[in-house]
């Protein structure tokens, strides 16, 4: 485990703009355009619903989530873990923050969708108490996509 930093931030940043750039970019090589439910980085800096949250440790930016403020529920969106970070625990010290900002929100539940072959996801998912679930908002079932939930306390 690293010591790091988990804080608000600007999606448009340069170390915002790197992360999410490259998590794009890996989803756009897996799935076709259609199945690609990513938010534009401009989108996640202009929404006033959407809180942008990095990692960060004395080396730099390390990893990156979102939480969409959906009203009856939270979304969580754009989590992207630097690959030379990854196994260090920076995906479960992002999702605990996004949950504690969901909490002060009063959101009672948080939701997602991920793609059927990020298996590292999904087990990071599963590991913070996320359950499967059907689509949700404006999602509809498709051939990649995986949904899941947590219910807040």
């Amino acid at each position: 485990m690293i010591a790091i930093s988990i804080r608000k931030a600007d999606p448009l940043s340069a170390d915002g703009r790197r992360l999410l750039t490259a998590s794009q970019n890996y989803l756009r090589s897996l799935y076709p355009p259609e199945d690609n439910y990513f938010l534009p980085i401009e989108a996640l800096a202009a929404d006033p619903a959407i809180t942008f949250l990095m990692a960060y440790d004395d080396t730099g930016a390390l990893g990156c989530v979102a939480l969409a403020d959906k009203g009856e529920y939270g979304e969580v969106k754009s989590l992207w873990v630097d690959p030379n970070t990854r196994g260090k625990s920076v995906g479960a010290a992002l999702m605990e923050t996004l949950e504690g900002r969901a909490r002060a929100r009063k959101l009672k539940m948080l939701k997602l969708e991920t793609g059927d072959t990020l298996h590292a996801a999904h087990r990071l998912y599963k590991r913070v108490g996320y359950t499967i679930c059907g689509p949700f908002g404006d999602y509809a079932e498709g051939p990649h996509s995986v949904f899941m939930e947590k219910t807040l306390s």
